[in-house]
């Protein structure tokens, strides 16, 4: 459920549901407002479970578990991963240390079994961990001239300037915290952090006063992401092994051991994984009856000749490229440019295209980045 449902509800949002959330789709004509957001600012509410970890041993506890550095500083934050024993991806989340407390944003439907199974494992550290999903709302803030936005409506505090830093401030009556993203819209990006009882005057301070944003849902969110070449947890990150997605932003190769570790630094010394996440463009060819002919689904086959190679994981046409464009895991060494995509049973061609297929006023810190 979101916060302020009725609010969106008001502005004419079309709903749906996201990994067991209610969302918004859209608040119509997705695609002009996907325009407005690469040439201005937009605002989305983010689908987060969010989790407290408190206690003297909270750092040292949180830091065992996932797959990068804690940081000890308030005000400072990581994007860090809880993997399984062979490697693979079963949470990510963006972890925040404030102060007393640290704040972990993840799924939303990873933050209850998160909690329960870390509470069940913890032994005579001083740690108590809670689920605080309902007690926080969060607005993201995305576009060329959102830092811009920001400044128009945060007092007390500048906007912070680094990824994964925050400040705290106000917004009118309210106390906000506003946190520096990592841009996997490919643009300046910010999310603004307050009490749920606050969300509906924090919003309206957000769409309205200073700089006006265009309101936007998840439609124009993965149209952006893919646009940036993000991959994102439903699509590609979960269940993958992080070297496979060039995920190195959210590894630290030098800190001690936690579940994964083994194959993670494994396929590191290796020199490279078996696969690798790349762009694919594909060749027009939607007639008048069918506008969406070319758009692959996720797991379409990606064939070099007659070879299969690898497979989509997300697609989707680019409103501002006018092209249909992918993310696909492939082969590691594959060399050809040239490709061709099974849609609807037939091979269409497809180019191997260098993400970011766009280029915002930001690049998304999730470009795969290999050795």
């Amino acid at each position: 459920m979101t916060v302020i449902e009725s609010v969106h509800a008001d502005h004419g949002a079309e709903f749906g549901e996201r990994d067991g959330r209610t969302i918004v789709e859209h608040f119509g004509r997705p695609e002009r407002t996907h325009r407005a957001v690469r040439n201005g600012v937009g605002l989305l509410e983010p689908a987060y479970g969010v989790v407290v970890v408190e206690g003297e041993d909270r750092l040292e506890y949180v830091d065992n578990v996932v797959s990068n550095r804690v940081p000890a500083e308030d005000g400072r934050g990581c994007y860090a991963l809880v993997l399984d024993p062979q490697g693979g991806i079963e949470v990510e989340m963006y972890v925040y240390n404030a102060g007393e407390r640290l704040l972990l944003f993840t799924p939303p439907t990873k933050a209850e079994p998160l909690v329960e199974d870390w509470s069940e494992k913890v032994f005579i550290q001083d740690v108590d961990i809670r689920l605080a999903t309902d007690d926080y709302a969060i607005f993201g803030i995305h576009g060329p001239h959102a830092t811009e936005k920001i400044a128009s409506v945060l007092n007390g505090a500048p906007s912070p300037d680094e990824r994964y830093s925050f400040v705290r401030g106000t917004m009118g009556d309210a106390g906000v915290t506003v946190i520096r993203t990592d841009a996997l819209t490919g643009e300046e990006s910010y999310e603004v952090v307050c009490a749920a009882d606050d969300a509906e005057s924090v919003y309206d301070i957000l769409l309205t006063q200073g700089l006006n944003a265009a309101p936007f849902g998840y439609r124009t969110w993965e149209s952006l992401t893919l646009e940036a070449g993000s991959p994102l947890f439903e699509t590609e990150l979960e269940g993958t092994i992080p070297n496979v997605l060039g995920l190195r932003t959210a590894l630290d190769f030098e800190k001690g051991c936690y579940v994964g570790q083994e194959v993670v630094s494994r396929v590191e010394n290796q020199g490279r994984p078996s696969r690798r996440l790349i762009g694919v463009t594909l060749e027009s060819a939607a007639d008048e009856d069918d506008e969406d002919a070319t758009v692959p689904e996720s797991g379409a086959a990606v064939f070099d000749g007659d070879a299969s190679v690898g497979e989509i994981t997300r697609a989707g046409e680019s409103p501002l490229l006018e092209d249909v464009i992918a993310l696909a895991l492939v082969d590691y060494d594959l060399e050809s440019d040239d490709l061709t995509v099974r849609v609807g049973g037939e091979e269409v061609p497809a180019t191997r295209t260098e993400l970011p297929f766009y280029e915002g006023s930001d690049q998304s810190d999730r470009l795969p980045v290999y050795q």
